[in-house]
């Protein structure tokens, strides 16, 4: 977890006041302070801003990965305004990383069930077992009517190694599949020839 940001490049400017020093140590402190492991921040800007009693306090974060965030917050003290914008882009941050979390988790239903096998510790050591494969996945498979280049179009899309189609030029049942060249190969299924009797 990124506990400080070491070395961050930030600029404090004013727009209708005059920094202090005072102030802007104070912006860079909170900067710093900020608890994010995700993203890297690469560069922050605060912008300080007096319109009458309105003391508004800017601050945009350059982040690794292209991210931007920024937020702004407007009160009667300069010290309060800049505490409060803190407190937005660490809830923003905090929102994004949740996110970026649940998009790369399985989706419900994607879950694949094992059937739980329990085999026996005492076995004789000089019989091999000879263990059964089984079918560990099932799935409904939609059978399309389609030209082989649209079969070859939709393997390109999906991850699967093969596409089940009725080929719409002969009427066929085919397997479309990948072949460790890297080419195509087409199985058609025929009938086996009746044994006379």
């Amino acid at each position: 977890m990124q506990v400080a940001n070491v070395n961050l490049p930030i600029t404090v400017t004013g727009r209708h006041v005059s920094v202090t020093e005072a102030m802007r140590e104070y912006a860079q402190k909170k900067v710093e302070g900020l608890h994010l492991d995700y993203p890297k921040i690469i560069e922050a800007k605060v912008l300080l801003d007096v319109e009458g009693y309105r003391h508004i306090a800017e601050i945009v974060l350059h982040c690794a990965n292209h991210i931007t965030i920024e937020a702004d917050t407007e009160t009667s003290d300069m010290y309060a305004s800049i505490d409060e914008t803190i407190s937005k882009i660490a809830r923003r941050m905090r929102k994004h990383k949740t996110r970026m979390l649940k998009s790369h988790r399985p989706k419900r239903g994607e879950t694949k069930l094992l059937h739980e096998t329990v085999y026996s510790q005492n076995f004789p050591e000089d019989e091999k077992e000879e263990v059964v494969p089984l079918i560990i996945h099932e799935e409904k498979y939609p059978i399309r009517n389609l030209f082989p280049e649209e079969a070859i179009m939709d393997m390109e899309l999906s991850e699967r190694n093969f596409v089940v189609f009725t080929n719409a030029g002969n009427g066929h049942l085919s397997v479309l599949f990948r072949r460790k060249d890297g080419d195509y190969g087409v199985i058609e299924p025929q009938s086996a020839p009746r044994a006379e009797a």
